[in-house]
């Protein structure tokens, strides 16, 4: 497995804080996850191998926690809740709007890599249904109009990543903090 340093380190901190190294399995995948994006078989291996379990303990573990991946997903993650409240005020049109931007379906990546969208169960924000979670940024209120918005701002965001850093033969400009005196010169 290819995690990087600071993961292993983490891991190797977190397993003495259990009295029974099996307790640490949940951290140790939300770490993995949080380094490679999902948990792969291999992880799920390795895992059990670092906590001295057999793999079908803990992947019982991924496939029954509803957090955890097993592919990969998009640089962007987006989460439309679809409970009662989100989807009487019209998640699913939400969601249908996501995938139409995108040019995906729900579970899929789209085309450009740049977004994943999933339907979930409850967001824990009924009163301000139909609400997303974009990556760790919940949004309220996301009817399709908003959607859009979201949408387009992702876009934004994603071309000017992809857009060279424009080098400029002149020097950057500062401007002073209120009530700084101007520099001699």
């Amino acid at each position: 497995m290819n995690l990087k340093p600071e993961t292993l380190r983490q891991i190797d901190e977190v397993i003495p804080h259990y009295p029974v190294k099996r307790s640490a399995a949940l951290p140790l995948l939300h770490l993995v996850q949080e380094d490679l994006g999902y948990i792969p078989p291999e992880a799920i291996d390795w895992v059990a191998a670092k906590l001295e379990l057999q793999p079908i303990n803990v992947f019982e573990l991924v496939t029954f926690y509803p957090m955890f991946r097993q592919k990969p997903i998009g640089r962007r993650h987006i989460k439309v809740c679809r409970t009662l409240s989100c989807a009487l005020l019209g998640g699913y049109k939400t969601c249908a709007v996501f995938e139409q931007e995108f040019n995906t379906h729900r579970g899929e990546i789209s085309p450009d890599g740049e977004v994943t969208i999933e339907f979930v169960e409850c967001l824990a924000s009924c009163g301000t249904a139909p609400v997303v979670l974009i990556d760790d940024d919940l949004h309220e209120k996301v009817d399709a109009r908003k959607a859009k918005q979201l949408s387009d701002e992702i876009k934004r965001q994603a071309a000017a990543r992809s857009q060279p850093a424009i080098q400029s033969s002149r020097p950057a400009v500062t401007v002073p903090a209120a009530g700084a005196k101007p520099p001699k010169g």
